[in-house]
């Protein structure tokens, strides 16, 4: 018997093996529709804000008449949006901040566990997020928070939920992440090249 093919077939079993969709894969696949969602509401709220900020400087100093509520709207609606929707994406992509310059040298499985130790306080961190913004969120709905904004109120409770909802699918996203980088164990980080000037 030729090791070498009998090491090959297993590798073609296992690509087939990892090929077949489970559970998670499954969950990670679902998951795609609302981490989209959130990113393409997040890029429609940025330039909703530019347009908008851009009238009430528009009006305010050509035809001295600026938007009324245009601050509060933005503080209160389009940069919550902007801040706190594209979470699970950035989580998704792990496009996070980070400084790797150390872990990058560090054996491939010990690298792996502190990765998946520093997910698992940031999602306990993310449970802990949820919970007090949500809390904060169902109380300032019982009083149908405003903000005054020259001569009317501008609701703005419905905002104070959208930092818990979008904590909870960063959450999801990164438990169900977390439960497939343990089946799947240590694997290979791919290089980032360095771009070098001309």
């Amino acid at each position: 018997m030729d090791p070498r093919g009998e090491a090959r077939g297993l590798t073609g079993q296992n690509l087939t093996r990892h090929a077949d969709p489970t559970v998670i894969e499954r969950l990670l696949k679902w998951l795609e529709w609302p981490i989209q969602l959130f990113l393409w509401v997040g890029l429609l709220a940025g330039f909703l804000m530019m347009l908008h900020v851009s009238a009430d400087v528009t009006g305010r100093y050509f035809f001295g008449r600026p938007l009324e509520g245009t601050t509060e709207v933005v503080s209160a609606y389009y940069m919550v949006i902007v801040a706190y929707l594209p979470w699970a994406y950035l989580a998704r992509n792990d496009t996070h901040i980070a400084v790797d310059i150390f872990t990058r040298l560090l054996p491939v499985n010990f690298a792996y566990w502190l990765d998946v130790v520093v997910k698992i306080v940031v999602v306990l961190y993310l449970g802990v997020f949820a919970y007090q913004t949500g809390a904060q969120a169902i109380g300032q709905t019982r009083i149908q928070e405003v903000w005054q904004a020259g001569t009317t109120y501008i609701p703005v409770w419905p905002s104070r939920w959208l930092p818990p909802i979008a904590a909870s699918l960063m959450l999801i996203y990164l438990v169900v992440k977390i439960i497939d980088d343990v089946i799947k164990g240590p694997r290979e980080r791919p290089s980032h090249p360095v771009e070098e000037g001309a």
